[in-house]
């Protein structure tokens, strides 16, 4: 796992090889980002990392300057790796929790200005995810929320859907508010 930009710019990461994650390739985090950068002012922006895996995306937030960073992962391994990984980088903008991504988010009473999800493709509720974000008004005015996803899927008649953007196989959803 590389970073992209920011203070640990090109510092890879060995991912273990017993956790299952689907990680977003280099390729389509690179694309996101290059995206994010015109849109999202970083030192000004809490972000909320759902289904985060090996927290590629939740690191990459850190080291582009996002001073508040919640990664949420259910599975034992993931989250150890991720709290491994902060600490070894001292990334103490990243506050992990180990939770079921849609209890969390029944849960969740803040707000944030930019919200990434990657949950496993074939996870059921995947399209209910930007309904609870928005009915739960999680997004702060002017945010944005991001949904990783497979083709099957489209959200393009949704409320607050802005655009798509694929990268081979992923597909990147983009909801505003």
């Amino acid at each position: 796992m590389r970073i992209i930009s920011g203070k640990y710019k090109s510092r890879r990461i060995q991912v273990p090889p017993n956790l299952k994650a689907r990680p977003t390739t280099d390729f389509a985090r690179e694309s996101l980002f290059n995206i994010l950068n015109n849109r999202v002012y970083w030192e000004e922006t809490s972000a909320l990392d759902l289904f985060s895996g090996t927290g590629s995306i939740a690191l990459e937030l850190v080291s582009r300057g996002c001073p508040y960073v919640v990664s949420v992962e259910q599975n034992q391994n993931h989250f150890n790796f991720i709290c491994r990984t902060q600490e070894m980088l001292g990334a103490k903008e990243l506050y992990p929790v180990k939770a079921d991504a849609f209890k969390y988010l029944q849960s969740l009473g803040q707000q944030f200005d930019f919200i990434f999800a990657d949950p496993p493709y074939e996870l059921p509720g995947i399209d209910s995810l930007p309904a609870i974000i928005f009915e739960k008004k999680l997004l702060k005015p002017g945010g944005l929320f991001v949904l990783e996803h497979s083709k099957k899927f489209n959200f393009s008649l949704l409320p607050h859907f802005s655009e798509e953007r694929v990268y081979s196989n992923v597909h990147f959803s983009f909801f505003t508010f």
